[in-house]
């Protein structure tokens, strides 16, 4: 009796520590809230050049070349620029997959330091680099992203996934 008890708590010690770093993972990946505001403080910040034809396509002012490969990871397919523009669904498909794809990242990179984590995704989003927006129109931008973030992880979940 006293064995199989001995054998019962080291199972699960051996179950808790094989399941840690799994925890530790799971921690690490971003939760649908999470994505939701990211997509819409990017969506919200996306600069306003004043002209319609910029070069940049649908409310988060994406580039062409960007797109391109954008939709290929995210639909296994190619679209337009003028696809992307003429579908919000569309556009927020694969916007949301890239944010979850790259806060993912940062926050794995960030050990789970979530405000740090969307700091190196908007960079990544205005740069294509995860640091350096500490000065200048980049860091008014990162900054404007992470207030935005904030206001839209206090709102409840429902009006999050609304829009």
């Amino acid at each position: 009796m006293k064995n199989n008890f001995i054998r019962f708590i080291l199972s699960g010690v051996v179950v808790s520590v094989g399941l840690s770093p799994m925890l530790v993972q799971a921690q690490q990946q971003a939760t649908n809230t999470q994505v939701a505001a990211m997509v819409e403080a990017l969506r919200q910040a996306a600069p306003q050049t004043g002209s319609q034809n910029d070069g940049l396509y649908s409310q988060w002012q994406v580039k062409p070349e960007t797109l391109k490969g954008w939709a290929r990871t995210c639909l296994k397919k190619e679209i337009t620029p003028t696809q992307f523009e003429n579908s919000p669904e569309t556009a927020r498909q694969i916007v949301s997959c890239i944010a979850r794809r790259e806060l993912n990242q940062q926050l794995r990179a960030r050990n789970n330091n979530e405000i740090g984590a969307v700091n190196g995704v908007a960079c990544w989003w205005m740069t294509g680099q995860y640091t350096g927006c500490n000065s200048g129109f980049t860091a008014t931008y990162v900054q404007k992203v992470v207030k935005l973030y904030q206001q839209e992880r206090g709102k409840p979940a429902t009006n999050q996934t609304s829009r």
